[in-house]
């Protein structure tokens, strides 16, 4: 078996490097033009290039409401009009449609799923007079990355499946992100945290600190990261900073957004993809999905469906002889979507949706000795992490105004089972065997928003109501199937706003943007159990985020910006029923994004005030209760540079600083150390990869190192421990074969053992330590066929 897994793992490094190493093979076609008009259009705002465009080719250019605000390059030479908007809309989701002879129509192109086999093809991009925009839609306005004045992260998870990665999670688009931190207990159950603004590593009742996006609704609250698969997902979009006057209550950190690909009712499509993963001392697993289009009416409706099924390698060992749990810790994924897609009337579009995912893992994956695999005989923790969800979404344009309104309902359960054997003599019941954590989650999510232009100045506005309640109850279990009651707590929330934001043009390079939420945010919590303080609170606060920013271009591949963002969160009940008052963030940030030919480059600093944190801590209980632990500060600088080569090599690097620390303690006793827990003082990332052709095959290899620094668990000096200083790695390559798709990837190359966290079981905590160690190696091959 060993020699076996030695020839694996050889072979998967020689073909892959010597993959890497091959010469690209590649063909030009010479390209014959007949004569055009002359267009000679400047550089500058979309909406004025196409204005200059009208006047100059002296034909009519109408659009369906505002125009994305995207900056274009100046285009000029022989071409015809056809040609010319076709150049100016590309990467924009707009098309041009000739509606006379001397008039053109601006109006939404319809999505199109992209076909498989395209997604390692070598681009060869026709010329151009400039690079498609990259836009962001997570600031609910489209806008040009190079045009966007704060720090944002995109993950294209399309690309991710050409690493045989095809059902991405969130630790694979969190190791390509600078900034992201998450808590490493497992799937379903790790908390999301970005710039440093962390509450705790033990995921108490606290809002989240980033708020996870599923297209236009929140689906999370306080709850851990769902872990959604990334199955067709278009893209993922990180906000970074507090986003309070756009998203509300609770994103402190930032927003954490998937985008799906909508259903496209002009064309017809199937993907069928599955796998196999093997792990070194551990077990095996698999991976299978479908994704299906089908055209309801042509150009009118259209559905998409899409189904996935995985099941994830376990390698902690539990006991010895018959008893015996090997690779107890594996986990079991299942999922759907369906989407559908109504176009009632030219210029607007209805998107329904509904989906579920069902997580399940067999047993937790910490031990008791750093770098180990397995521990001492013990209880089964399973752990479940169920999500549903249905939302609409309506879009169009009245006049020159676009419209949005989106509804939608998640339905969230979370469930954890903990070995009570020891640590639970003290609440008095006999012969304990398990503790039981159980949490109800419901966000209702809608908003109604209007974008459009006056003048020179582009506006939005909009009106939002979130309503959330969450049910948690603990409870200990003994042998005699009885059970207590040890704490229980309903919270109910209810959250309105009108936010409105304002971009004003400054002369032809600099320009002012600013607006804000007017909120007002009510609480309702019962709190009662054997083991806490029996209590009732209700709680209104009201309230103005505001956000204001000035950037300059000096030329249209460069951005220079300052920013200043702010959010609030609602207070949570102390274990005593006292009531806290809620935290407060600002942010103040300076940023550079710049792109020289090949390089992309961008440089982020910013400096955060962080008022009355709540921090979720371990009672000497073991129970988790919340407190007012004090005013942080944190400073903090990222970098990071992605260069594309000859010959299809690409080099990315990235690199984050953070210091975030306790600068009033609040807590009660004397810090051995003030660090913001779990945050990383420092990470490090770097990739190598290649696109090629070999024999006409398109041909893909990347190989990537993440160094993540020192962190630990809490202000508490009895609680703390020390995590962190770890290497993750990966190597992986992929081609196509006409309608085949295959990918083979290795990660942690190296058989690192590091320890990514030092929490599992809270009654066991004050015990012994714990560690939660990297995965093993593990090697994966996947295929997909697409029609």
């Amino acid at each position: 078996m060993a020699r076996r897994r030695c020839a694996i793992w050889s072979s998967l490094w020689i073909c892959v490097w010597a993959a890497m190493l091959a010469p690209g093979v590649s063909s030009n076609a010479e390209a014959r033009e007949a004569a055009k008009p002359s267009i000679d259009v400047r550089a500058g705002d979309l909406a004025d290039a196409i204005a200059d465009l009208s006047r100059s080719a002296r034909v009519s250019i109408g659009s369906d409401g505002p125009l994305p605000r995207v900056q274009v390059g100046r285009l000029r030479g022989d071409m015809s009009v056809a040609q010319a908007l076709s150049l100016l809309l590309a990467g924009t989701g707009y098309r041009a449609r000739q509606v006379a002879q001397t008039a053109w129509r601006i109006e939404r192109a319809p999505v199109a799923p992209p076909p498989a086999p395209a997604l390692l093809a070598v681009a060869t991009p026709a010329a151009a007079p400039q690079a498609d925009p990259i836009l962001v839609t997570a600031t609910k306005q489209p806008l040009d990355l190079q045009s966007l004045p704060g720090a944002v992260a995109l993950v294209d998870t399309l690309r991710l499946r050409a690493g045989a990665q095809a059902l991405s999670s969130t630790p694979d688009i969190a190791a390509r992100i600078d900034g992201l931190s998450l808590t490493a207990l497992g799937p379903g159950r790790n908390h999301m945290f970005l710039r440093g603004v962390a509450d705790s590593a033990f995921g108490g009742e606290s809002q989240s600190t980033v708020a996870v996006v599923l297209d236009e609704a929140r689906v999370t609250y306080a709850a851990p990261d769902p872990d959604l698969r990334l199955v067709d997902m278009k893209r993922v979009e990180v906000l970074k900073g507090p986003q309070g006057s756009l998203y509300g209550t609770g994103a402190l950190g930032g927003i954490y957004r998937m985008v799906s690909n909508p259903a496209n009712p002009n064309e017809a499509s199937l993907e069928i993809s599955g796998g196999g993963s093997l792990m070194t001392g551990g077990s095996s697993g698999y991976s299978a999905s479908v994704v299906a289009n089908l055209p309801i009416v042509d150009e009118a409706a259209g559905l998409r469906v899409v189904g996935y099924s995985v099941l994830e390698p376990g390698w902690i060992n539990s006991g010895t002889g018959q008893d015996a749990r090997r690779n107890g810790n594996s986990t079991r994924v299942s999922g759907f979507r369906a989407l559908a897609g109504l176009v009632p009337t030219d210029g607007w579009r209805l998107d329904l949706t509904g989906m579920a995912q069902w997580l399940n893992s067999r047993d937790s994956r910490y031990t008791y000795r750093r770098g180990g695999y397995s521990r001492p005989d013990q209880l089964a923790e399973p752990h479940d992490n169920d999500l549903s969800h249905v939302a609409t979404r309506l879009q169009g344009a009245i006049d020159t105004v676009e419209v949005m309104l989106s509804s939608a309902m998640t339905w969230h359960e979370v469930g954890d089972v903990f070995d009570a054997t020891q640590g639970a003599s003290g609440f008095g019941l006999g012969q304990p065997r398990t503790m039981n954590d159980r949490g109800r989650y419901r966000v209702w999510d809608t908003e109604l928003r209007l974008l459009g232009e006056w003048r020179a100045m582009h506006w939005l506005v909009g009106l939002s109501r979130l309503d959330a309640s969450q049910t948690l109850a603990t409870s200990l279990v003994a042998e005699a199937a009885n059970s207590l009651l040890l704490d229980r707590s309903r919270r109910d929330i209810h959250d309105t706003a009108a936010y409105a934001n304002l971009t004003v043009p400054l002369g032809n390079r600099l320009s002012l943007s600013g607006g804000g939420r007017l909120f007002r945010s009510s609480i309702a919590e019962e709190r009662s159990g054997s083991a806490t303080a029996t209590s009732t609170q209700e709680r209104d606060r009201a309230g103005f985020t505001p956000e204001l920013s000035l950037s300059w271009k000096p030329g249209n591949d460069g951005l220079f910006y300052v920013r200043y963002g702010s959010a609030f969160r609602q207070g949570a009940v102390r274990a005593d029923g006292a009531a806290l008052a809620g935290d407060e963030l600002a942010s103040v940030e300076a940023g550079w994004r710049q792109s020289l030919g090949p390089a992309r480059i961008e440089a982020t600093a910013w400096y955060s005030r962080w008022d009355h944190v709540q921090s979720d801590t371990l009672m000497p209980n073991s129970l988790i209760a919340t407190e007012d632990a004090g005013d942080a500060r944190i400073l903090g600088a990222e970098a990071s540079l992605a260069l594309d080569l000859t010959a299809g090599w690409r080099v990315e690097v990235g690199a984050n600083v953070t210091h975030a620390h306790l600068a009033r303690n609040a807590l009660g006793y004397e810090l051995h150390d003030s660090r913001v827990p779990v945050v990383p003082d420092y990470t490090v990332r770097a990739a190598l990869q290649r696109a090629y052709r070999v024999v006409g095959t398109p041909m893909l290899a990347r190989l990537y190192l993440r160094y993540i620094g020192p962190a630990h668990m809490s202000f508490d000096p009895e609680l703390d421990r020390g995590i962190g200083r770890y290497l993750e790695s990966g190597i992986e390559g992929a081609m196509t074969l006409g309608r085949w798709q295959v990918g083979l990837s290795a990660r942690n190359l190296f058989g690192g053992k590091g320890t990514m966290f030092g929490f599992g079981n809270p009654l066991r905590y004050r015990q012994s330590r714990q560690y939660i160690g990297q995965v093993p190696p593990t090697i994966t091959l996947t295929a997909s066929l697409g029609f």
